[in-house]
């Protein structure tokens, strides 16, 4: 049950972001600039206009999300609180996440349009087949050569790789250490968890208008984000330099700091995955946005043991949970450069236009267009051998 969970989650948040492009080019503010050949005449204007219209849905998408998983979480509580922790109350209340996000699905099918199956070149054949050609075109897409073609692309991927594994380091080294060495109870857990998606919501909805205020950019914004997630770690490694200075309060020392932390970090997650999946979103093939929205999730997913691993190797070796802190600060600060001078958004959405053109033209995706039409094939000589089979007996 847990693996087929964690499945459609993934399933789920790769189509939910693989709308966003779509969502963005639609907006109001998009349109009227398309209307009036402003797409053409006056690229630029156009493109920052999809560019904050991207971050606008975006942050939008996280501080509802983060809500409404405030409010699913207090109605699981109800019956955990009401039969006093028993095992029958966490059915219970795994069974309300059930229909949460059951009823979620509701909206989707009926608001959101579907693509069209014929445009992007796929053919329903059947799960396994579907599984391994989903693995085929992924291992298509690592080729040195599209790694070329989209070096933009794969420049955020690789920042990405470190950023996602980052901040999942952080929210659970935070909350082994305000257990273990805070010796902070469950119930001051509880708070701390409720109150970073808090945080979180006004993030979201605050920080696109501090990027219109100062006129950044998407990845300008990212990298500020990337920047103040880092002083989170950097505030516990102080802790090391007051030991023995007789002061009971800084370098998170207190439960009160860690409950301010939670404040800050969340008011910075919140809008960090939003501008994340909006940067990727604008260096991206137009019309391809669920499979490299596909590549995006593995490539969270892929890393997201490793910050665990190394922050537990390196407690085991010292004894010492605050040593972590330094690594934590070294995985945050690390993909800044990348960010900074080797992403080039402006020239990634070119190469990703141009990418989209190139396929358009040839019909296909080469090699596994070839393949997908092989399968048909295949599968209509089965069928005509069956009706053959048949007619004989």
């Amino acid at each position: 049950m847990a693996i087929i969970a964690n499945v459609g989650f993934g399933a789920s948040m790769v189509a939910l972001n693989a709308y966003l492009p779509g969502l963005a080019r639609t907006s109001p503010e998009v349109v009227a600039l398309r209307s009036n050949d402003m797409a053409d005449n006056h690229a630029e204007t156009y493109q920052k206009s999809i560019a904050r219209s991207t971050a606008h849905i975006s942050a939008q998408g996280i501080a509802i999300g983060y809500a409404g998983g405030i409010f699913v979480l207090l109605m699981c509580l109800i019956p955990v609180m009401v039969l006093g922790g028993t095992t029958w109350s966490l059915r219970v209340a795994i069974s309300i996440s059930g229909l949460w996000w059951a009823l979620g699905t509701v909206p989707s099918a009926l608001w959101l349009k579907s693509g069209n199956e014929d445009e992007l070149g796929f053919r329903r054949q059947g799960i396994g087949r579907e599984i391994v050609m989903a693995w085929k075109r992924l291992g298509d897409m690592l080729r040195p050569s599209e790694v070329k073609r989209l070096k933009n692309t794969f420049w955020f991927l690789s920042a990405w790789f470190l950023l996602s594994d980052g901040f999942t380091s952080i929210t659970s080294t935070a909350v082994l250490f305000a257990s273990t060495t805070l010796h902070m109870p469950a119930s001051s857990l509880i708070l701390v968890s409720i109150l970073s998606p808090l945080a979180g919501i006004s993030g979201s909805l605050l920080f696109p208008r501090i990027q219109k205020r100062m006129g950044w950019t998407n990845e300008r914004t990212l990298v500020w984000l990337v920047g103040g997630a880092a002083l989170v770690p950097v505030y516990g490694c102080l802790g090391f330099l007051l030991e023995g200075s007789g002061t009971s309060f800084g370098g998170l020392t207190t439960p009160g700091e860690m409950y301010g932390l939670a404040i800050l970090f969340g008011g910075i997650y919140g809008p960090f995955q939003g501008y994340a999946r909006s940067v990727f979103s604008e260096v991206i093939p137009r019309g391809e946005e669920a499979r490299w929205f596909g590549l995006y999730s593995i490539t969270d997913k892929s890393s997201s043991f490793l910050g665990p691993l190394i922050v537990g190797l390196i407690s085991d070796a010292t004894g010492n949970m605050r040593y972590a802190f330094f690594f934590l600060i070294g995985m945050m600060l690390l993909p800044i450069p990348i960010l900074l001078w080797c992403l080039d958004v402006a020239s990634g959405r070119e190469d990703a236009e141009r990418y989209a053109e190139e396929t358009e033209r040839s019909g296909g995706r080469g090699a596994l267009k070839d393949e997908e039409q092989r399968l048909v094939s295949d599968d209509n000589n089965e069928d005509v051998e069956a009706e053959a089979e048949t007619e004989r007996r």
